[in-house]
């Protein structure tokens, strides 16, 4: 389980790391986009707040490569790939299967380290 762990940490960090640089430096050219994804994505870049979300990623995907603080990438990169599923069954369905690749990939990090989740799912704050 550890080296299927190693494996899934380091793709999941290789991924988010060179698809948040490509924010920054676009040197993996796009299709154009067309309908409601094309509009959404226009709206993302339009505004700026596509640079926070590669910012991000690039921080995680970091993260994740040097094997530091991965409780807190995956906190990062949780609503993110969220948000990559959300866009693709309700816009895009054809991009769906590799933010469902991410999303194993996530499970599978988060598993390993899931003792330190545990807290998060108490039903009360601690006094």
């Amino acid at each position: 389980m550890k080296i299927i762990t190693l494996i899934a940490r380091i793709l999941m960090g290789a991924i988010f790391l060179i698809f948040g640089l490509n924010g920054f430096l676009h040197f993996i050219p796009a299709p154009p986009i067309s309908g409601l994804a094309g509009e959404f994505s226009h709206a993302l870049s339009a505004s700026g707040y596509g640079y926070f979300i590669s910012g991000v990623q690039v921080i995680a995907g970091f993260l994740l490569l040097i094997n530091q603080f991965v409780p807190l990438a995956l906190v990062l990169l949780g609503p993110m790939i969220v948000n990559i599923i959300a866009f693709h069954l309700s816009m895009q369905p054809s991009g769906l299967p590799p933010g469902l690749v991410v999303a194993v990939l996530w499970v599978i990090v988060a598993y390993r380290c899931r003792t330190l989740f545990l807290p998060f799912l108490q039903n009360r704050a601690v006094d």
